[in-house]
């Protein structure tokens, strides 16, 4: 488990190659397309290695474009919009085969003092008091779907404990919300941009699957095609990615084969450390 962990820090050391200019990698797997989290995480190292490390970033707004190939490399192109006094602004283009697959702006802010105030954490069972997912799928699930025990049995970087799995084994509409604890299965240097970048990978895994509780499906559902359309993604406090993080998602709305989900991302402790948007495609297809 610890050299997926490397492997994906591995993923996130984008290449050098020419002034505002980078190259990104995907990890060997046989994923169809490049995970929208991964391009978000490597847009974000990006635009990060053209600002001084005092202004951290604040806020990012992107949009995913085309499917990405995951056996192409990713180059990355920053434009640098505006440095101003306080604010620093950055665009930043994915581009494969010569066409531009994500775009994304990204603001960042020089740390200073003001006002403070935070929405409360939602009641939550300790992670530590769950148990692991892929040992209650190796005892057996009988009513767990075929895809979902492997999504989440499949090794990963990020470990993921949700808080209810009964959505998935009890199939039905629901009230779409959704609590998952997620860390980094091992220790993570202590460099916070790196810590940032995680968080922008883990952002994108369970966030769209909340805008289908209402309709009693999932994105593992075969009868629904899914995509992330847009992505956005808020720093708020200061965090550690490999301690338990809470991220309590729900969908104010989906219609038009689109369904909107939003996210908050609290410490162990109830701080409030990031809030996510995202709309994505949640088309049903016709047989």
């Amino acid at each position: 488990m610890i050299d997926i962990l490397a492997e994906l820090l591995h993923i996130l050391d984008l290449e050098r190659l020419e002034e505002d200019l980078f190259r990104g990698v995907s990890p060997k797997v046989s994923w169809p397309r490049v995970f929208g989290g991964q391009v978000v995480a490597q847009a974000l190292v990006a635009a990060t290695r053209t600002v001084p490390a005092s202004r951290p970033p604040h806020s990012l707004h992107a949009y995913f474009l085309l499917g990405g190939d995951p056996k192409a490399p990713i180059v990355y192109e920053v434009e640098r919009i505006r440095d101003g006094g306080s604010f620093t602004t950055r665009r930043v283009k994915a581009i494969q085969h010569g066409r531009p697959i994500f775009a994304t702006s990204i603001s960042f802010h020089e740390e200073e003092a003001g006002h403070d105030h935070q929405a409360a954490m939602p009641a939550a069972p300790d992670p530590d008091g769950l148990p692991e997912v892929r040992a209650l799928i190796a005892k057996g699930l009988p009513n767990l779907p075929a895809a979902v025990s492997g999504y989440f049995s499949r090794p990963r970087p990020i470990e993921l404990k949700p808080v209810d799995l009964r959505r998935y084994l009890e199939p039905g509409p629901g009230e779409p919300v959704c609590n998952v604890w997620l860390r980094t299965v091992a220790r993570l240097p202590d460099d916070p941009a790196i810590h940032r970048a995680v968080l922008a990978y883990a952002s994108d895994m369970t966030l769209l699957d909340a805008s289908l509780i209402a309709h009693g499906r999932s994105v593992f559902d075969p009868e629904i095609q899914s995509a992330s359309l847009d992505h956005a993604l808020w720093f708020h406090r200061p965090f550690r990615a490999d301690d338990w993080l809470l991220y309590a998602q729900d969908s104010p709305s989906a219609g038009g084969a689109r369904g909107f989900a939003r996210g908050q991302i609290f410490g162990r402790d109830g701080t409030l450390i990031a809030s996510v948007a995202q709309e994505g495609l949640i088309r049903p297809r016709t047989r």
